[in-house]
């Protein structure tokens, strides 16, 4: 039995949210599309694919000031014509030495299948704490 869209994505969130906790660089690659796209939040910056993404994230995780980012997905809207989907939810940074948050906010995330797996083609956030 396949899993459905909505779980399979759910699922890959889990394990992106998990990879970012543990500083598992090597599992949040194959989690982005080779074009993905981010637009952060506070700043409005742009990362125009996977490597610049891959980038950021590895000069987080050695950072002595990490943050440790979940997203955490409210809704997912599945096509019916074309293997993408769309996923929003909320937001939240906190560091990882203390726990205390750093901001929060609501995201959208736009996922594709690609090889029988959903990657992630581009992400907004919007920082509102």
């Amino acid at each position: 039995m396949e899993t459905s869209p909505d779980l399979a994505i759910r699922l890959r969130r889990a394990a992106f949210n998990r990879a970012l906790a543990e500083a598992d660089l090597a599992a949040i690659r194959p989690i982005l599309a080779a074009n993905s796209v981010i637009v952060t939040g506070t700043d409005s910056a742009i990362r125009t694919d996977r490597k610049a993404q891959l980038d950021i994230w590895k000069k987080n995780f050695a950072s002595p000031d990490r943050v440790i980012y979940t997203r955490t997905p409210d809704t997912i809207v599945i096509s019916p014509v074309e293997p993408i989907a769309m996923e929003h939810g909320a937001w939240q940074g906190v560091f990882a030495a203390s726990g205390e948050e750093l901001a929060s906010g609501a995201y959208t995330a736009k996922w594709r299948r690609i090889d029988g797996d959903w990657v992630i083609e581009a992400e907004i956030y919007l920082t509102l704490a």
